[in-house]
């Protein structure tokens, strides 16, 4: 497919629809009585600063294609810098300051960047280290002041777009938008390549499948969700707390939030809501009556942080929602809490496994038979009768396609299909490797067995008439953590290893 699509064109459709309605909340220090003040940014407002941000970086010579590597505290300016930096068909690098020093200068030695977006503590240490990056010849100080590392600053930028610039290159839909590198948990990380048409695939699968409606407002504890919520007309409260230390969050600090802009959405890891649900349980505190939908992701959760968050809930409809995927290809399935605790937490205790859930419409899953090394071809992996092991291969219009310059990894990861026109890359070995749609017949759900990094999955098939799971007799091996590891069925099999993490 061929035809322009870039990502940012989502933000400028919901600025079209919504321009008065609140796009960002940030908090912005507390009153003499304690209480939050917030600043506030409509949907044209961002929209106006993520087109100067484009407009500027073009203006200044920063060329379509280049790689600039985005570090910068969720914010305004996160938000509109990765909607400008993707106008400007810049491809953005996030890396996950939680993986660790040595992993981070690997990853950016990787990518050898073309410039940095970042807080003057990264710009400092860039320019300690320069000879490690000799083409990050465009960099943006945010948040704080430039000193003496050139490059410009975050306003600088802005009125470099009143300059005239280039002209800006259509994207189309399977140019790289993002490489957003694997938490390197389990072995080296690597650059994911997230083309536009990825990105715009994850809008439609998780809005559909969630229900989620323009004008909610949400509370995403992972900041990229604010990305999505900005493309589907959803105003993002940016939390006070550090993204990459989620076990140390403050539970009334998200309370505050959730009640004073009535926030109907929440989305954060399994740490987040087991300090809310465990602080809720102390108290006796509920969560307010407008929250409906809690999703988690980002690690497996455990059947007790869903019991307390269930009993957390003042409005009885809320649930929490656990989608299940990786950095290759998310979403993939999902299971609400109360089908978690009614029809699948006694099977598991009695070592069926864990539920992950329903497969999304759009993504097929196969089960096929285990090799060692890479699979050439689709026509070559064998699916698998039930009640053989094997692992999975998805396909789906969000499911990556490559590794960043990682030809192997890319190969032992990805199946090639020659008979699919559409993009059908493939999700990594230890979760599966690909999806496709399935059209009619029941809903594929996926069992899990073990917990976090000894996984072993079997699909099943929902009953829509009884309303509950009926497991099949086939299962499969996928490692949690991103290896395959020894499984203790009856065929005994060893998994190969895989990369990233599976939430």
């Amino acid at each position: 497919m061929t035809e322009p699509l870039n990502i940012a064109n989502r933000l400028t459709a919901s600025a079209a629809r919504w321009p008065d309605q609140i796009a960002v909340v940030q908090p912005n220090g507390r009153d003499s009585a304690g209480q939050y003040r917030y600043r506030t940014w409509t949907f044209s407002q961002l929209e106006r600063e993520a087109t100067a941000i484009a407009n500027g970086l073009l203006a200044w010579g920063v060329q379509p294609g280049q790689r600039l590597v985005l570090m910068v505290r969720p914010s305004f300016e996160f938000i509109a810098l990765t909607f400008g930096l993707m106008r400007a068909g810049i491809v953005v690098v996030l890396i996950d300051p939680g993986m660790g020093r040595s992993n981070i200068f690997r990853c950016l030695e990787e990518i050898n960047p073309d410039g940095f977006v970042a807080i003057p503590i990264v710009q400092a240490i860039r320019v300690l280290r320069r000879r490690q990056f000799p083409n990050a010849r465009f960099n943006v100080t945010v948040g704080g002041r430039k000193w003496l590392w050139g490059g410009k600053t975050y306003s600088d930028l802005l009125a470099e777009s009143r300059k005239p610039r280039a002209d800006r290159r259509d994207t189309v839909f399977q140019m790289p938008a993002a490489i957003i590198f694997t938490s390197g948990s389990t072995g080296p990380p690597k650059g994911v390549v997230y083309e536009h048409g990825m990105f715009d695939a994850q809008v439609d699968l998780l809005r559909d499948f969630n229900g989620i409606q323009p004008g909610e407002i949400d509370l995403p504890g992972f900041p990229l969700f604010g990305l999505f919520n900005a493309a589907m007309g959803v105003t993002t409260v940016i939390p006070d707390m550090n993204p990459t230390k989620p076990a140390q969050v403050n539970p009334t600090r998200i309370l505050a939030h959730l009640r004073d802009w009535n926030v109907t959405q929440a989305f954060g890891s399994p740490a987040i809501w087991n300090r809310v649900g465990r602080y809720c349980e102390a108290t006796g505190e509920k969560l307010p009556s407008t929250l409906h939908r809690v999703l988690s992701a980002g690690a497996p959760v455990p059947v007790h942080v869903i019991e307390r968050m269930r009993r957390a809930f003042s409005n009885p409809e809320a649930d929490i929602h656990t989608p299940y995927g990786a950095t290759e290809s998310l979403p993939v399935a999902s299971i609400c809490g109360r089908e978690v605790l009614e029809q699948t937490a006694s099977r598991s205790r009695q070592g069926a496994g864990t539920c992950v859930g329903r497969t999304f419409p759009g993504i097929d899953v196969k089960i096929v038979q285990i090799t060692d090394g890479p699979i050439a071809s689709l026509s070559d992996a064998r699916e698998l009768p039930h009640g053989e092991i094997g692992e999975i291969i998805v396909r789906g219009p969000s499911t990556t396609r490559e590794y960043f310059q990682r030809p192997e990894a890319t190969a032992a990861a990805k199946i090639p299909d020659a008979t699919d026109s559409r993009p059908s890359p493939l999700l990594p070995p230890s979760h599966g490797r690909r999806r496709l749609s399935r059209r009619g017949g029941p809903t594929v759900v996926l069992w899990a067995e073990g917990a976090h990094r000894r996984d072993r999955v079997r699909p099943a098939v929902h009953d829509s008439v009884r309303g509950d799971f009926q497991q099949s007799s086939a299962s499969v091996s996928v490692g949690a953590g991103g290896s395959w590891l020894e499984t203790e069925a009856a065929t005994g099999h060893h998994r190969r290893t895989g990369s990233g993490a599976v939430s």
